[in-house]
């Protein structure tokens, strides 16, 4: 694949490794290898930043999966009410997990084969402060960064709902947002997104302010080995 523009190859060489950050490394801010035993409800941060989630209790942990321990989110049907708060993990609001002006990045390994939901994200929409996530209409999985001086969204070439594992790295710098899919960059857009900082937590799974009335919940469906984040 011809890589274009000049950001691409130092995001490209960045983004090779296929497995979660060693802990105690330079940059990382969390991460949640998700190996906790069966009925667990604190997700353990291995980064020593003591980053603790709450695990709802619709969230099935400690299953071996295709070669992995992870947790698993059954399906729910979209849009329709009520909301499942237990169908989330949360991480409290904190400061290391806003991007702010700097480079960041979200690295995910999931597996589905559903073609709906939001996988990780920190804010909404709306709010004040700007928003991440990362999310899977249609099997397509895209990263989305909206910030103080725009909104920049990149989307993967193919759908990776095949039940397969697949990691994917969604990162931010000042020239851009990128794409990277098992190890290859397969999207990018160049332009500002700005200051990102909110006071909500992230959330796996699925939003945390939501009715499946008019504003939809977006629950994903699926597996999840392990959720990393990294900045600078």
């Amino acid at each position: 694949m011809k890589i274009q523009h000049p950001i691409a190859v130092a995001v490209l060489a960045a983004t090779l490794l296929t497995g979660p950050t060693p802990a105690g490394a330079a940059g990382l801010v969390a991460s949640w290898r998700m190996n906790e035993s069966p009925g667990a409800r604190t997700m353990i941060d291995s980064s020593g930043h003591g980053l603790r989630g709450t695990i709802g209790r619709e969230v099935d942990t400690g299953l071996r999966i295709a070669g992995a321990t992870g947790y698993r989110f059954e399906r729910l049907a979209p849009d329709t009410p009520p909301p499942r708060p237990g169908h989330l993990v949360t991480v409290p609001d904190a400061p290391a997990l806003d991007p702010g002006t700097g480079d960041y990045a979200v690295t995910i390994r999931f597996r589905t084969i559903h073609k709906f939901g939001n996988i990780v994200q920190k804010g909404q929409a709306t709010v004040s402060g700007g928003n991440f996530k990362v999310q899977i209409p249609n099997g397509i999985v895209q990263c989305l960064y909206r910030g103080s001086s725009g909104s920049i969204l990149v989307a993967a070439p193919k759908r990776l709902n095949d039940g397969n594992w697949h990691t994917v790295r969604c990162a931010r710098t000042r020239q851009g947002v990128s794409l990277t899919a098992d190890g290859r960059l397969v999207a990018q857009r160049g332009g500002p997104t700005g200051r990102i900082a909110n006071s909500w937590p992230v959330t796996i799974g699925g939003k945390v302010s939501c009715d499946q009335i008019d504003v939809g919940c977006d629950y994903y469906a699926g597996d999840l080995d392990y959720v990393e984040i990294s900045a600078g």
